[in-house]
Parts: C-alpha cells; sequence; structure tokens
C-alpha cells in the first residue's frame, strides 16, 4: 500500500503498487472488518506525461458494511497487471473492456481480446495519443453487399482555436441580413 485516504464522500481510496493487486483485492475481500465482495466496476485513465501513464481504478462494494472502496494501481504500456478473476467474476468483463481501449495488458486473464471494438481494430482509443478520427472507417457498400474497411480521408485540416482570444481569430463569415444594413454601412441597426 502506498498511501489511503478519505473522499468528499467518505468511501476509502487505497493506491497500492501493481505487485500487491491481489493480495490486498484478496484481503479486502476475505476479511471480516472489509468484506468488499462485490467489484463493481474496473475503469482506467491515461495521462501521457506520467512515467506509469495509466492509472487503474477498482471500485469496490461492501453489501455487509454498505461502504465503498477505491482501489488505484499503475502501469506503461508495456508492464502487465496481474488479473483479479480468480478472486471476482465480474472483473472478467472489465480488464477486458480496459484492454480493448487503453491496451493494458492483463497477466493471468483467461480470455483476454477485444470486446467493444472490432477484432480487426488497430490501437485502443482511449489513449490520449490515439487520432480523434481514427485510422479507418466503416461503411456498408450496396455494390458489394458487404462491410468494407477503408482509410479516413480528412476533408480539411483541423482548426487549431487560441483560447485567449476567440473572437478576434474568425474572419467576417457572413453579411449582415438587410432589415441590419443602413445607409451608414454594415451591422448598424435601423431605429
Amino acid at each position: 500500500v502506498v498511501s489511503t485516504q478519505s473522499t468528499g464522500t467518505k468511501e476509502l481510496e487505497i493506491l497500492i503498487h501493481p505487485e500487491g493487486i491481489v493480495p490486498v483485492m484478496g484481503m479486502l475481500k476475505d476479511h471480516t472488518n472489509a468484506q468488499f465482495k462485490a467489484l463493481m466496476e474496473i475503469t482506467a485513465n491515461d495521462v501521457p506525461g506520467r512515467e506509469y501513464r495509466f492509472e487503474l481504478v477498482y471500485c469496490l462494494l461492501s453489501h455487509h458494511y454498505n461502504s465503498r472502496c477505491i482501489v488505484k494501481t499503475y502501469t506503461d504500456e508495456l508492464t502487465p497487471v496481474d488479473s483479479l478473476t480468480p478472486l471476482f467474476k465480474s472483473a472478467d468483463w472489465g480488464e477486458r473492456e480496459v484492454w480493448d481501449m487503453y491496451g493494458v495488458y492483463f497477466a493471468g486473464h483467461p480470455d483476454l481480446r477485444r470486446i467493444l471494438t472490432d477484432y480487426g481494430f488497430q490501437g485502443h482509443p482511449q489513449r490520449k495519443d490515439f487520432p480523434l478520427t481514427g485510422f479507418s472507417e466503416v461503411r456498408y457498400d450496396n455494390e458489394l453487399a458487404r462491410i468494407v474497411y477503408e482509410p479516413v480521408e480528412v476533408a480539411q485540416e483541423f482548426r487549431k482555436f487560441d483560447l485567449d482570444t476567440p473572437w478576434e481569430l474568425f474572419p467576417k463569415h457572413r453579411e449582415a441580413p438587410e432589415h441590419l444594413i443602413t445607409e451608414g454601412g454594415e451591422g448598424d441597426k435601423k431605429e
């Protein structure tokens, strides 16, 4: 255990080293003073600037004590994290989702394959470095009578906005309506 804290909603939050995930989660599940027997969800956060860019978040529920616990650990693109499927059956789909969306590998998972994207999908779409348009688009072709994959073609470059002065960057993109045009010029209101 690296650190513990209580959140604003009085939930226990525990940050642990990745190698301690199975023993700590086993203790939280089986200890008589904890009894967090339900793994509600597994998710991840991607922070590319960190040495360990992925933060794994496990949300546990104790029905006996009516309390919740959040367990967090960390990893990078290459270091696997031990699977919790032997402890919690609900970890199966949650770990598959994190694998599919973020590319975090879970060692010892019985069936680690894509669950939300197509099997031929390249990359992991929830990573911060994944392009917004993706790499390919999927569409149905009536002539071929099947689904086809094509590389994405962007018709125009993405715009870059300076959020400090957003209105100064836009050109006049439309003319004023006629009822607002006066003899003095465009944009003056009639009185």
